[in-house]
């Protein structure tokens, strides 16, 4: 990770958060990690992203260096956060979204309800509405088993983001249309076994993929296929690459 630009901490919208930026120029590309996601987990992509605009990476409440939440982390919070976070650090739009896992349904409101300050987006891997209301009845047995498991070992904090998922994905539903913009869809392309998601939950899954490109007439979907659910972990080329192309498709 020693090609990560330093961190630092700031106040912003009653929480402290830690974030990082980096680069110069147009577009802000803001890095939106999946739940529990910290920072770091975009060093694969440094330094090479930097040439590519200015760079925003954070973690948000309760993840890595930033402070545990203090109020219900309900999607239209995190995206106030956020927006706060992006003035306090002076960062310009427009922004380029990037949304990975659970950042994705973030990045889907941000662009909903500032879609004068959105340029774009890349769904990576991203959650769709639809996987939080329709994902969890494919659960095997064992699955169910080890989340009620885990549930009792460490209690999920009720502020968190997770346990406020359904009332995000309301809140999404409920927010303006997409707007006219550039999106790109990059989705893994290799399959988990079996015994951790089934056939018809990755038919699923896939299906709903596809309805994040069909989010805007600009939607494009990447299969990354040496990739399961982190290809800026496992193909770092190819998601810079993508970034570079939508990046273009956004100053036409």
């Amino acid at each position: 990770m020693k090609h990560l630009p330093p961190s630092k901490r700031i106040a912003a919208a009653g929480q402290v958060l830690r974030f990082s930026l980096s680069g110069q120029g147009s577009p802000t590309i803001v890095m939106l990690s999946g739940a529990g996601g910290p920072l770091e987990s975009w060093h694969k992509l440094f330094p090479d992203i930097e040439a590519l605009g200015t760079v925003v990476t954070y973690d948000r409440p309760g993840v890595g260096g930033s402070a545990r939440p203090r109020e219900a982390q309900m999607g239209t919070t995190v995206v106030l956060q956020l927006r706060a976070l992006l003035r306090e650090i002076d960062a310009k739009p427009p922004f380029l979204l990037v949304g990975h896992s659970f950042g994705g349904l973030h990045a889907n409101l941000f662009a909903r309800v500032y879609p004068d300050e959105t340029c774009g987006v890349l769904f990576l891997e991203a959650t769709a509405p639809d996987d939080v209301r329709n994902m969890k009845r494919y659960r095997s047995g064992l699955q169910r088993a080890i989340a009620g498991l885990l549930d009792r070992v460490s209690p999920p904090d009720p502020n968190d983001e997770i346990s406020n998922e359904a009332e995000t994905v309301e809140e999404i539903l409920e927010a303006p249309g997409f707007p006219l913009i550039p999106v790109t869809v990059i989705s893994g392309g290799k399959r988990l076994p079996r015994w951790m998601v089934s056939a018809e939950a990755q038919r699923e899954r896939g299906r709903n993929q596809e309805a994040l490109a069909r989010l805007s007439p600009l939607g494009e979907r990447v299969i990354a296929q040496g990739s399961t659910h982190f290809p800026q972990m496992s193909e770092p080329q190819l998601v810079l690459e993508e970034l570079a192309k939508l990046i273009k498709r956004t100053s036409h």
